[in-house]
């Protein structure tokens, strides 16, 4: 990406003056770039954009009204496009960073339980933690040392105009630590009562305030556009004339710009999102290796060419689109499945966590060591989540090591689970070996938290399932199935006798085939990564993954509903 900004910088070399958002922006994204290239590359984007427009009408046989159009879209719209990217991006990573807020007030409050020391409880909670929110956390921290505050109100009041709760949940654990004893356990529920209410209502909110765009968006985005396709023999039989470059411009370039604009309306308005954990290529289960993607890619693609001009299907034309279609999908498949079986394997380690916390704390409230109460929840607790605690209690056992080491060391249980809630409990589990009996307790309301956190993010995604259910459909099954039909139904009646007789031209199927078979492939891929983005957080490995089963989905149902209705008709 640096590459293609600088590029563009380059053909416009003019005096830049980044707005102050812009230069925020780029701050907080941590780019290796600054604002004024940012400015530049936009305008250089415009230039392209412009040349793009005179080589179609130069090269193409497009109407003038028509190359004016899209080369005023094109170079607006690229220069809005790059100056705005950031800005984007920036709003993307808070989203998905505020998703981390109830987490790290949990692990900020069940460590006050076990030593009542706010500058201890908010270290630990920026320590054990990994993206944004943490970092910000530490900044603040790093910025109080030698002064009496810890931080943790600063951090909650730069945070407080995305995350209101925030700021209520940060002030009652900072109070806690001076609390009667009799009231800091209630105080410090009351904090992460605070953040985890907060989540609640901004998801449910938010839900409620897209139910309305999101179904405008199919109507508008999906079912008219697909309707009009019917209209074309209508239009020809009225004796209007219809070029195809009017159906390339609407189908092809206006609607899915509306498509991409709608979406990213609605995703930089999510409050909170909790994506999947962080799977890095360099991960010892993820091989880097682009060739097995490239070939399953190329092997999809030729099948989706060759299958459409089978003679028993007669629909050639459909080929190139086809491949494009399945090819893509293939390779995306490919690409980011291991990725998606190491985040199988988080999840599954993760599930019987709480189990595993509840029955350690109640063994260490009892007098038990925690390393045999680590040992006692690998015998007891079922499928990865006890073998982790097993292979964690074998380790100390063989190489007698600390709890810490067990997990964390070179031959760790956790060192190939990135997942940051394992990495917590099992932080906090190396203090309550420290501490001994007094962190039995503590441990339990581990266990009763996390609970308690994943109720909240399986709640969101509950609500959240209603409307973006709707999207993966019409992207995977619907709008394709709908597309190739209404295409089909075209062409029957565009071969009936009646068509052409007031002296229009019928327009051919075939081009139009083509285009429409575009838009499917843009409408499958957008409305796909706008449903993951609304519910899980725009995760790129997950967006290609779900973006490619979509893809292989579609296309065979564009394809094969055009031939079904053809013949059936």
């Amino acid at each position: 990406m640096l590459a293609v900004l600088d590029t563009l910088a380059l053909l416009a070399p003019v005096e830049a003056d980044p707005s102050d958002e812009l230069t925020q922006a780029v701050a907080f994204i941590e780019a290796p770039y600054d604002p004024e290239t940012v400015v530049r590359a936009g305008y250089g984007a415009g230039i392209v954009g412009v040349a793009f427009g005179v080589g179609l009408s130069v090269f193409l046989p497009v109407p003038p009204p028509v190359a004016v159009l899209v080369t005023l879209a094109l170079a607006l719209g690229s220069v809005h496009a790059v100056h705005e990217l950031p800005g984007l991006l920036a709003a993307f990573k808070r989203t998905r960073a505020l998703g981390d807020a109830p987490n790290l007030i949990g692990r900020a409050v069940l460590r006050m339980e076990i030593r009542p020391a706010t500058e201890t409880a908010v270290a630990f909670a920026a320590e054990t933690g990994q993206g944004p929110l943490s970092e910000s956390l530490q900044s603040s921290i790093d910025r109080a040392m030698g002064t009496p505050r810890t931080g943790l109100i600063e951090f909650a009041e730069h945070w407080a105009d995305d995350f209101p709760a925030l700021r209520r949940s940060a002030h009652l654990l900072s109070t806690a630590e001076n609390a009667p004893d009799g009231e800091r356990t209630r105080t410090l529920d009351r904090s992460l009562e605070a953040i985890l209410h907060g989540t609640r209502e901004q998801m449910a909110d938010f839900t409620d305030a897209i139910r309305g765009p999101t179904t405008g968006l199919y109507a508008f985005g999906v079912m008219i556009p697909m309707a009009m396709i019917a209209l074309v023999p209508a239009a020809a039989m009225a004796g209007v004339p219809v070029s195809i470059w009017v159906f390339v411009v609407l189908y092809d370039i206006a609607l899915p710009a509306v498509l991409i604009g709608a979406g990213v309306w609605l995703l930089v308005r999510r409050p909170v999102a909790f994506p999947p954990p962080r799977v890095d290529r360099d991960h010892p289960d993820v091989p880097d290796r682009l060739w097995l993607p490239l070939v399953v890619g190329l092997v999809t693609g030729a099948i989706g060419y060759a299958v459409p001009s089978l003679g028993a299907f007669g629909v050639g034309y459909l080929s190139p689109v086809a491949a494009l279609g399945t090819g893509v999908g293939g390779f995306l498949l490919s690409y980011f499945d291991p990725i998606t079986d190491v985040r199988e394997h988080v999840r599954d380690v993760e599930e019987h966590l709480t189990d595993a916390l509840y029955l350690v704390g109640r063994q260490v409230s009892e007098g038990e060591a925690v390393e045999a109460a680590i040992r006692q929840a690998g015998d007891r607790v079922p499928a990865e989540t006890g073998e982790v605690f097993a292979q964690a209690a074998g380790i100390q056992k063989r190489l007698h090591l600390t709890v810490r080491e067990a997990f964390f060391g070179e031959y760790g249980a956790l060192r190939g689970v990135p997942s940051a809630r394992a990495h917590g409990t099992a932080s906090l589990l190396s203090i309550a070996a420290d501490e001994g009996q007094p962190a039995g307790r503590a441990v339990v309301s581990m266990a009763d938290h996390l609970e308690e956190l994943q109720d909240v993010e399986s709640e969101a995604k509950r609500q959240l399932s209603t409307v973006t259910g709707t999207l993966d459909t019409t992207a995977a099954y619907f709008g394709p199935l709908i597309a190739g039909t209404v295409l089909a139904l075209a062409d029957v009646i565009n071969s009936t006798d009646s068509v052409g007789e007031f002296g229009a031209e019928p327009l051919s199927t075939e081009p139009l085939g083509l285009v429409v078979g575009v838009y499917v492939l843009v409408m499958s891929a957008v409305l796909t990564t706008l449903s993951v983005g609304l519910r899980h957080g725009l995760d790129r490995p997950l967006v290609g993954y779900r973006v490619g089963q979509s893809l292989l989905t579609a296309m065979p149902l564009y394809v094969g509903s055009v031939v079904l209705v053809g013949q059936l008709m």
